[in-house]
């Protein structure tokens, strides 16, 4: 690796949100120039105004806010750049590497069409004139004059890349408007900017040839191109519309943790050695676009819950609560209250490892978070329709209330339990079922003596008093 101040950007249209493809690749670019020690930058290429909105840049902030991904320095907008891509338009017309093309749209239509033809790249009828002057009265585009020979990229993840020069077109940079095109704009941006390494999907592949000569037609350093292989569907077919998750803003909607979602999508396409589960600074250390796969990756969600999964684990309390709040209110209809509140943070080392997604934590916490009475009918309220068990449960609150706060445990519940048990000499169903019932409602829960000492003794004491009421 020269030693050089490593650049790297990510540099999305702000058309929509935050493509589940594109996050994969600013994480790629972050962690490279991190790795070195370098600068990752962020640039919005808002210059198509048909397309470009506000709400949808708001978005990619958004879902880059989310994600965790932090750039360096200021945003730049493409479209505010205008007058360096007009600037560097007019430089190539006077090297003689550009021209003026006076075709109207017709006839570039149909030159266009004849090229198709006959096999061959776009090349204007005006490519060779001495225009002189432009014609302020005629409607004209600059276009870049391609030079014979051919280009050669070697790609930092595809390898070397050859194309001959005569089946690239001889492409629009600034259009009849005066605005310029994204092949310009780009390579404009990219060299004010210092860019050193760009790292984007593959479907660009073949515009590195293209900017590269417009590069050397510039006499600018030529960046180091990588380009990494698309994300497929679970199907195999490119990502899509039907797939549906196709947006960052889905994932935070599919209960996924900020690191769960940076690790898997680091996977997706990137290896090195056996990590599988990591975090930032351990990926850091080590990213290389050496390790980056020339073959498109595959979406595996049980994959990516896994992982999701194993970051939920090592999660502090605060992070858990800070992005499970809103999946935890909505489970229950409506926001918790502090003793709820307390149960869940008691309880985390519980339910984490049974949950996979913040949706899972939501679910296997609803027992805790249950509002008073607990309306049970039809199944789950049959186990209370016995005929000993309002008796029984009516033994066990008696038992329990006896219990001190400091015994309040599920060693000591459980003892209490199994003592009942045998002083009756009745199965652990004859109690478990009843009792589950009345505490979680048929939600889904751990083993019963947990089950109630994470509610607590007074919650506990409280639903058996409802259950006894209502049954």
């Amino acid at each position: 690796m020269p030693q050089i101040k490593i650049v790297t950007r990510f540099a999305p249209s702000p058309t929509g949100f935050l493509h589940i493809g594109g996050a994969r690749t600013a994480l790629f670019s972050y962690y490279f120039a991190k790795k070195h020690g370098g600068t990752f930058r962020l640039r919005i290429e808002d210059t198509d105004k048909k397309r470009s909105t506000e709400a949808a840049t708001q978005a990619i902030l958004d879902g880059m806010d989310w994600l965790g991904l932090g750039h360096d320095g200021d945003i730049i907008y493409q479209s505010k750049n205008i007058d360096a891509h007009k600037k560097t338009a007019a430089a190539l017309l006077a090297s003689g590497h550009a021209y003026l093309c006076y075709l109207t749209p017709d006839e570039q239509e149909a030159e266009r069409l004849k090229s198709r033809k006959e096999g061959r790249a776009f090349r204007s009828i005006y490519r060779n004139m001495d225009i002189g002057t432009p014609d302020a009265n005629t409607p004209f585009v600059v276009r870049f004059k391609v030079p014979n020979g051919e280009t050669i990229v070697d790609d930092a993840v595809q390898g070397q890349i050859k194309w001959n020069n005569k089946d690239f077109d001889d492409l629009i940079l600034l259009r009849a408007d005066g605005t310029p095109v994204y092949m310009l704009a780009v390579v404009v941006d990219d060299h004010d900017m210092g860019v050193t390494h760009i790292i984007r999907g593959d479907d660009h592949l073949v515009n590195a040839g293209r900017q590269k000569l417009i590069y050397q037609a510039l006499g600018w350093d030529i960046p180091v191109f990588a380009h990494i292989p698309l994300i497929f569907g679970p199907d195999g077919k490119k990502l899509s519309k039907r797939h549906g998750a196709l947006g960052v803003d889905v994932y935070t909607d599919m209960g996924y943790l900020p690191a769960g979602l940076r690790n898997y999508l680091t996977r997706l396409g990137w290896s090195h050695k056996d990590m599988e589960v990591f975090n930032d600074q351990e990926v850091i250390k080590v990213f290389d676009l050496s390790d980056i796969s020339k073959a498109p990756a595959r979406l595996d969600f049980e994959k990516m819950a896994f992982i999701n999964g194993q970051h939920m684990q090592v999660a502090s309390p605060e992070i858990i609560l800070q992005y499970g709040q809103k999946f935890l209110d909505i489970k229950n209809e409506g926001p918790l209250d502090g003793a709820e509140l307390v149960r869940v943070r008691k309880a985390l080392p519980t339910l984490l490892p049974r949950s996979k997604t913040l949706i899972d934590f939501a679910e296997q916490a609803y027992f805790l978070t249950r509002k008073r009475p607990i309306i049970l009918n039809g199944k789950k309220a049959k186990p209370l329709k016995k005929p000993d068990a309002k008796q029984r449960l009516s033994d066990l609150h008696f038992l329990l209330n006896e219990l001190k706060e400091d015994e309040w445990t599920a060693e000591d519940i459980l003892v209490t339990l199994n003592a009942y048990i045998a002083d009756n000499d009745i199965g652990f169903g004859s109690i478990g079922a009843p009792l589950r019932a009345c505490l979680t409602g048929g939600a889904p829960s751990p083993d019963l003596a947990i089950v109630l000492a994470l509610l607590g003794k007074n919650e506990t004491l409280g639903r058996i008093e409802d259950c006894l009421k209502e049954f």
